[in-house]
């Protein structure tokens, strides 16, 4: 429980879960926002300052290595702790020792992981120690082992629900990786472009250490034998099935790596340093909707999930077909403006912000892919979000075989795809990938609610979604018939004050047919169910 409910005698358990959500959400939020805000609006700058080879380096191929090593060293760990029956608030010395034992297992693996990524890359790019490029792999190395140091300290403080913690380290961490980067490229202009890179991502690593260890030995009056609670005669003396819950999701973190990072594979695999500027400008600007509001959202409803699936209460059938009826339908709702608006508006929004060399090329195309692909993305980071948090250990391996079936079609739809449509291609693969993954996961909560009526995926479509069809049909037709690129400042207001007037016909139209949903939504840490 929070503590907002320890202070409080007369809030409920359910105050308290709610509490926690609100509370959860508010965080991740502000840490997404500010992780996420502070480089998107360093990336419009540097994008100008770039060559796009060098933006190529900087947006998909050190990115692909850091996240691969990272993802596969920890969030197998993450979520299975997350997991874990230990209490969140009051933990005892012991609960603590216990989860920081299986905890601290994610830095041998990503030691492991990181040293066999830097021989891989050295290898597939027959690189020596001396080239720019492989020195800048293994300060990228480094980074990744500095963070890991940082990831047991990381998940105590979820499981005390540290979340303000988080948000300072994640947003000085972010800063000073922008601030080393910009400092490199001013004023040491003849530093090869991926040192500046790899050194700029080794300060985010060096943050991330010294806030986490910094905060729990100076503030926490943690000693350092309590965070590395390991001693003589009882090193194997821990909690077995949670480190098999562990190991369980790493294995699984495998293929959602495939599945999530594939097309950057595939892309610097087979595709050309344009194309891959040109998907890196891309993500970082379509997905910053899905890191901003869908992650945040996506992690505090898996961990609501979860401790309303381990409850005992009568109505919990009753009580998580609420919750996900209301999340599906707040992603979708976000989801739909985002398909109504973003393809006829995707021009304007990187004229703007990159000028035209990017939006006269294939970025501005690309992003109108990327505005269908979000709304896949939302629906299926909620419902796996639902799997992962209440299904069975044999239902999870279920699971995980059904991941391994989507990795081999979605490579194979990436390796097709790329070589007729280019990046273009890359974003419908996902897309492809989204919807099988949807299925499954719809098949899954249909046997999950078969015995209730607790849950219906038709009461998960906003009232309203409609009029958002038709003002994306409007604002297209509005593209076509007024904006002019050769006259591009005058003919883009005309164009925008259509776009407004009907996102607000629509706002009013769906407030007024989900008013209850949305006030819910508004002032949802005010509600107890």
């Amino acid at each position: 429980m929070s503590k907002a409910s320890s202070t409080v005698p007369s809030e409920t358990p359910k105050d308290g879960d709610r509490a926690n959500l609100s509370r959860t959400f508010k965080y991740l939020l502000g840490t997404q926002f500010l992780s996420r805000g502070i480089p998107f609006i360093f990336n419009s700058w540097i994008v100008r300052h770039l060559t796009q080879e060098d933006y190529a380096v900087y947006a998909v191929q050190f990115h692909l290595f850091v996240t691969c090593v990272l993802f596969l060293s920890r969030e197998g760990f993450r979520r299975a702790c997350m997991r874990a029956d230990i209490k969140f608030e009051g933990a005892s010395a012991k609960d603590n020792a216990a989860l920081l034992k299986v905890a601290w297992m994610s830095f041998p693996l990503g030691v492991v992981i990181t040293i066999a990524g830097c021989v891989f890359v050295f290898w597939w790019q027959g690189l020596q120690h001396s080239d720019p490029y492989a020195q800048a792999i293994l300060i990228n190395g480094f980074a990744c082992i500095l963070e890991l140091l940082a990831e047991p300290l990381y998940i105590l403080s979820q499981t005390l629900f540290l979340l303000k913690l988080r948000l300072v380290v994640e947003t000085l961490a972010t800063f000073s990786r922008c601030v080393t980067m910009y400092i490199l490229i001013v004023n040491l202009t003849n530093m090869e472009k991926g040192i500046v890179f790899a050194l700029s991502q080794a300060a985010y690593g060096a943050c991330i250490f010294l806030g986490y260890w910094s905060y729990f030995l100076l503030f926490r009056a943690y000693r350092s034998s309590d965070l590395i609670p390991f001693r003589l005669g009882h090193m194997m003396n821990f909690d077995k099935q949670l480190s098999n819950m562990c190991m369980l999701f790493t294995l699984q973190s495998f293929r959602k790596l495939i599945l999530q990072e594939g097309e950057k594979i595939v892309l610097v695999w087979l595709d050309t340093p344009y194309n891959q500027a040109v998907y890196g400008l891309v993500d970082k600007l379509g997905s910053l909707v899905v890191r901003l509001v869908f992650l945040p959202f996506e992690e505090s409803s898996y961990s609501t999930f979860a401790r309303s699936a381990s409850g005992q209460s009568p109505n919990k059938s009753k009580n998580l077909g609420r919750r996900l009826t209301e999340a599906l339908k707040l992603v979708l709702l976000i989801g739909l403006v985002f398909l109504a608006f973003g393809p006829s508006y995707s021009y304007c929004l990187i004229r703007l912000l990159y000028g035209q060399k990017w939006s006269d090329g294939e970025a501005s195309t690309a992003l109108r892919y990327y505005c269908l692909y979000i709304i896949v993305l939302a629906m299926n980071g909620t419902s796996e979000a639902f799997l992962h948090a209440v299904a069975t250990e044999n239902q999870l391996k279920r699971s995980n075989n059904s991941l391994l079936v989507f990795s081999l079609i979605y490579v194979a739809l990436n390796v097709l795809l790329i070589r007729s449509v280019g990046a273009i291609g890359l974003i419908l693969a996902n897309s492809l990938n989204m919807i099988l993954r949807i299925i499954y996961s719809a098949i899954f909560i249909k046997h999950f609610f078969q015995e209730s009526s607790s849950f219906s995926f038709c009461s998960c479509l906003p009232s309203g979604w409609t009029i958002l069809l038709l003002s994306g049909v409007a604002t297209l037709i509005s593209e076509k018939v007024f904006l002019d690129r050769e006259n591009f400042w005058s003919s883009f207001f005309i164009h925008f004050c259509i776009g407004f007037a009907f996102f607000c016909t629509s706002a009013f139209v769906i407030y007024r047919r989900e008013r209850p949903f949305i006030n819910k939504i508004i002032r949802f840490r005010d509600h107890s169910d």
